[in-house]
């Protein structure tokens, strides 16, 4: 995603008679939209590009119903994450207003859509609408959607680290390790490299792992940016980097800093690593028959993320959040479809469907989670209670960030002393963020 991109000047926009109508009557039923002072039309057709996920697939399989209650067309791109980031790229950069509602990262690329004037304030409309029920997202979920206080997206799908587990493998390893102590131990044993049997698979590509890292990052007390400040050269960073580089450098298979989720996942799956830490959302890899073993399927475990010197605190982030683009004339229009999204009945049917939301009314429901295994549900609320909402820094050049970061993890993964390559990113890390700050101030 470019970090150049400069903010050209806002059109106005008219409100929708119908808008406030509609506000009132909740996300089941909403009221039809009728021809804006913007010159729009009921006839304009509401766009929304989003990311190709299984939750976008479903919203999309379920159209016609918000047509129906809205009384006008929609049409619903999806895209890889590559041409999405693209076609934002392309189309903000230009004032576009040929996309309304946008599916964005709110850790990803938020705080630089922020900085640059893309998105629209949502503030008073989640906490001006009782029935949209703000405070019925997570807490961190809801605090991960606001940028310099202002809620720019509303989340829709959430994520969590989960640790999966062979469970004939841990009965001989002294159960499921509820401490990263114990994971440590546990994958020491397990590994035998020669043989092409790993104790502890993951992520350890240079930027990609960085995400996945963050909770052992937390769970040892530190954090990327602590008051102010490059947190990364601190002692608890420097334990986090020692520890993981030893868990995957020691127990993982070869090749390991070149794996990203793509690279890492099908070594659990196929049956060759003891324990596996990652999204909680790809655990139906695990159960599928084209991607799993049939002892992998039979056998694996869901746990929540092992507590580490700091104790457990895993993420629990927004992965994908809904808002609108500040150039749209279908503003009002664009809210309805996000409260019929994200409200209460379509959050609960997609969860039913396996779809991890953000609503605490919804996963507080037994009917909601039905869809996944037992062990996996519960990791899931466990998870969810001590999460933290981010995964990477809060930075206009995220990409750039998690480069910096992640070569320590790298140099501990190869064996390499962790303590100078920690200094060296810890100094650059210092240095981009008075930069990244000033960027930051300048519009």
């Amino acid at each position: 995603m470019s970090t150049s991109s400069h903010l050209l000047s806002r059109r106005s926009f008219g409100r929708f008679a119908a808008a406030s109508a509609a506000a009132a009557v909740g996300t089941t039923a909403l009221g039809a939209c009728g021809p804006g002072k913007g010159g729009a039309s009921s006839g304009t057709p509401l766009r929304i590009m989003a990311i190709n996920h299984v939750w976008s697939q479903a919203v999309k399989r379920r159209l016609g119903e918000f047509e129906e209650l809205a009384g006008r067309r929609v049409s619903m791109t999806l895209l890889t994450a590559d041409q999405l980031a693209s076609s934002y790229n392309v189309k903000l950069n230009a004032s576009g207003s040929d996309v309304d509602v946008m599916m964005v990262r709110a850790l990803q690329e938020q705080t630089l859509f922020a900085h640059n004037g893309w998105l629209v304030d949502l503030t008073d409309r989640v906490k001006g609408d009782a029935r949209f029920d703000w405070s019925d997202f997570q807490d961190a979920p809801r605090a991960a959607s606001a940028t310099r206080g202002k809620v720019l997206s509303v989340p829709v799908v959430t994520e969590r680290p989960v640790l999966y587990y062979r469970k004939d493998l841990a009965e001989e390893l002294g159960g499921v390790p509820g401490t990263l102590d114990a994971l440590m131990a546990a994958s020491l044993e397990a590994a035998d490299r020669r043989r092409g049997r790993y104790g502890f698979v993951g992520r350890g590509q240079r930027s990609g792992a960085v995400s996945q890292w963050s909770s052992f990052l937390y769970s040892h007390g530190g954090d990327f940016v602590v008051d102010g400040a490059s947190g990364i050269g601190s002692r608890e960073a420097l334990a986090a980097y020692t520890y993981y580089g030893r868990l995957l450098g020691r127990t993982g298979p070869p090749g390991a800093t070149n794996m990203s989720l793509e690279q890492a996942m099908p070594v659990f799956a196929q049956g060759r690593a003891a324990f596996y830490i990652d999204a909680d959302a790809v655990y139906s890899s695990f159960l599928d028959p084209k991607v799993a073993t049939e002892q992998v399927r039979e056998s694996v475990g869901f746990a929540p993320f092992p507590a580490g010197p700091a104790g457990a605190r895993p993420h629990n982030i927004p992965s994908w959040s809904l808002g609108i683009n500040a150039f749209s004339r279908l503003r009002d229009e664009s809210w309805e479809f996000i409260r019929w999204a994200a409200g209460v009945e379509q959050s609960r049917k997609l969860q039913e469907a396996g779809i991890p939301g953000a609503r605490a009314s919804v996963w507080s429901d037994p009917r909601s989670l039905k869809k996944f295994p037992a062990e996996l549900a519960e990791s899931m609320r466990v998870n969810a209670r001590r999460g933290l909402g981010y995964d990477r820094p809060r930075v206009l050049q995220v990409g750039r960030a998690r480069d910096i970061i992640g070569r320590p993890l790298v140099a501990g993964i190869l064996g390499e002393p962790v303590g100078p390559a920690a200094r060296d990113a810890d100094a650059e890390f210092a240095d981009f963020l008075v930069r990244d700050n000033r960027h930051k101030e300048s519009r």
